[in-house]
């Protein structure tokens, strides 16, 4: 089987860095990515869908260090669906990508703020290999 999945897109937000209690970094950003067609009558229609990313350990660092609202950067990673309950006890579904591979698109300079050519993943030397670690449900650890 296979899960994967590739977006481009803007951050809607700036990243929320935050550490697990066993001291493991997550952080969590909106990605925008836009679709545009012609619609029957000939007009040009755009729809926004808006992703929740999660990315954990060094890669998480840097993408709270280096990413701003407005980035444009790249996201490889795997469909997660998370159960959880709200502060009211209602039980509750979210999707999220969990990011393996981030690369920064925006230009060195650009008002998106991240730097140009930073791709980092799990196997890149920029970066510890912690993904080894990270529990398989995580919605216990997740300070979110």
């Amino acid at each position: 089987m296979y899960n994967k999945a590739i977006l481009i897109g803007r951050l809607g937000k700036d990243p929320e860095l935050r550490y697990t209690a066993s001291g493991t970094a997550v952080t969590k950003f909106t990605l925008a990515t836009n679709r545009r067609w012609r619609g029957k009558d000939g007009q040009s229609q755009e729809e926004t869908t808006w992703h929740d990313i999660v990315c954990w350990a060094r890669l998480a660092e840097i993408a709270g260090e280096y990413l701003k609202k407005g980035s444009l950067v790249f996201i490889e990673g795997e469909i997660q669906k998370r159960n959880w309950q709200d502060k009211n006890g209602n039980n509750r579904v979210s999707v999220e990508i969990n990011a393996r591979t981030l690369q920064m698109l925006d230009s060195k300079g650009s008002s998106g703020g991240s730097n140009s050519g930073g791709n980092y993943n799990k196997n890149s030397n920029q970066q510890n290999n912690d993904y080894d670690n990270i529990p398989d449900s995580t919605e216990d650890d997740v300070p979110f």
